[in-house]
């Protein structure tokens, strides 16, 4: 059995997700990434045209989708690694104490930090009905360009790790495909946000769960490292604003239908 190899630490993983939950308990914590993720996912639901009846949700922080899906009289597990009232516990790297029990499962911004993404791919797929279907959402490819310019900056002639490895739609694809998943369909847009200050801009990764967590992360910024960063931030500037982009990819996928034997 091969080994995934060790790009997140788990640990940390789940201290930033517990962190997340706490910001947003905030009236003002940014939270456009989810309600973006919400949105979406429901806009796909009505144009499929899938009429679940059970349905697995994970990282729905705020509760809109279960709250959406509970009015139509699905019945909603809701789950999310760091969980609060309401949910259960769920590490997506380990089997699931479900099969084939959902016809729906849709997870929200939690499997872009796994170390086994293919393996938490065959937990979702096995917990899916026949017939069902499976909705992922994460940060992909093209996110955060500007802060990588900026850390890269900061770290000058001595770069470190401080920013996530991101999945782009061909690596979807192939990951469905790979993982057993009928019909899959893969595809990525992206926000624009605008920032007047590099705090602010960290002020929200962190209140979105998008800090990193990486197994080997960088240093810490010296006082050197960080003017250097502000530095960086004002010359990417425009009116004194930054532009900053984040990409969602979104991942779809089947369970195969059961067919009957042919005579």
């Amino acid at each position: 059995m091969t080994t995934a190899p060790t790009i997140f630490a788990p640990s940390r993983r789940l201290a930033l997700r517990q962190r997340m939950r706490r910001l947003q308990a905030h009236p003002d914590a940014a939270r456009f990434m989810i309600d973006d993720m919400v949105e979406d996912v429901i806009e796909r639901l009505a144009f499929l045209r899938h009429s679940a009846t059970r349905a697995l949700v994970i990282g729905d922080i705020g509760g809109t989708l279960t709250a959406q899906l509970a009015a139509q009289a699905v019945e909603v597990i809701r789950a999310d690694p760091a969980p609060c009232a309401g949910e259960v516990p769920i590490d997506e790297e380990q089997p699931l104490p479900w099969t084939a029990q959902f016809d729906l499962i849709v997870s929200l911004g939690t499997l872009d930090s796994v170390n086994d993404l293919p393996g938490a791919l065959i937990h979702l797929r096995r917990a899916l009905a026949p017939g069902g279907l499976c909705l992922v959402a994460i940060p992909g490819a093209g996110s955060l360009p500007t802060l990588r310019q900026i850390m890269l900056a900061a770290d000058a002639d001595r770069p470190a790790p401080r920013l996530h490895p991101q999945i782009d739609v061909r690596a979807g694809g192939q990951l469905l495909q790979r993982t057993g998943f009928a019909d899959p369909v893969v595809d990525s847009r992206t926000l624009a946000v605008s920032y007047r200050s590099l705090p602010r801009l960290i002020g929200d990764l962190r209140a979105q769960g998008l800090s990193a967590c990486l197994a080997r992360h960088g240093p810490p910024l010296s006082k050197a490292a960080l003017a250097r960063a502000h530095a960086a931030f004002a010359d990417a500037a425009e009116n004194g604003r930054v532009t900053e982009t984040f990409a969602i990819l979104t991942l779809s996928g089947w369970a195969r239908e059961l067919r009957p034997p042919k005579f």
